[in-house]
């Protein structure tokens, strides 16, 4: 078991040409901004951007093994495991799955549970909902549980991940800015907010990994089990680094064992 693992979280913006996206995974891959990570975070929808509000994506979904899943297991290995999110063929063929597939060191997928009907848009209406199923997967001896974007907002899912071993908190997204100056930072300080308070909460780290701006607010982070943010981008595309020790999980959950302290009300 490994006492530290170096991630790397890259954000870039998906574009409406999935081939384009499959050859900027590739091309990422081999770039020295990611050597050394043994984890790599890419966005929510990497595969295909959304588009406009609304509009039909169901033309874009793939199973996990097709074209998207099979160029993130090419650039996966022992050595190195991706996170990216994509489009999945679901049983109702007009409403896919928002869903992150795994490949490297680990193998697993994650369909978004809570879709976002919320600030005037409606993702229920062009997507199907995963079930409740939280997923954690093990890298390096870290095990990392996956939420996606509006999931963020509920508490409940980070903490059953938690519960299940997530020693972090991987969250792809494609976090909508507001319309208005005002409504930018509003929806900016939540995502910053919400990050940190997942962290403080489950004395956990978390990854936010969004899409840039500007059609998305960026600000990826990092935080730390105690709640400070070790690492933020600003809205353009970059790639930010980090390393996450087990040590600082520890000490935090002995500083603030309030995983330990809770009470439910069966006892």
């Amino acid at each position: 078991m490994a006492e530290e693992l170096s991630v790397a979280l890259v954000q870039e913006a998906s574009s409406l040409d999935p081939a384009e996206n499959r050859d900027l995974v590739t091309r990422l891959a081999d770039t020295d901004a990611l050597k050394g990570a043994r984890l790599v975070v890419l966005p929510e929808a990497f595969a295909r951007d959304f588009g406009k509000p609304g509009e039909d994506i169901s033309a874009f979904a793939e199973p996990q093994d097709g074209p998207f899943g099979t160029t993130v297991e090419a650039v996966g290995s022992p050595e190195r495991t991706f996170v990216a999110g994509m489009f999945e063929t679901a049983a109702d063929p007009d409403r896919p799955f928002n869903t992150l597939v795994v490949r490297g060191q680990a193998t697993a997928a994650y369909r978004k549970i809570h879709l976002y009907d919320s600030f005037g848009y409606r993702e229920s209406d062009r997507l199907s909902a995963g079930e409740w199923e939280p997923v954690v997967v093990d890298v390096d001896g870290f095990r990392l549980g996956l939420m996606t974007c509006y999931d963020l907002r509920f508490p409940e899912l980070a903490r059953a991940l938690v519960d299940a071993g997530a020693d972090a908190l991987v969250v792809p997204a494609a976090w909508v800015p507001g319309r208005t100056e005002n409504e930018h930072a509003r929806k900016v300080d939540h995502w910053r907010t919400l990050a940190r308070a997942r962290a403080i909460e489950n004395t956990t780290y978390v990854l936010a990994c969004g899409q840039a701006a500007p059609r998305y607010t960026g600000h990826s982070l990092v935080v730390d089990p105690f709640g400070d943010v070790i690492a933020e981008a600003g809205p353009e595309p970059t790639v930010l680094t980090a390393t996450l020790s087990r040590s600082v999980i520890v000490e935090a959950r002995e500083t603030n064992p309030s995983l330990a302290n809770r009470r439910t009300p069966a006892g």
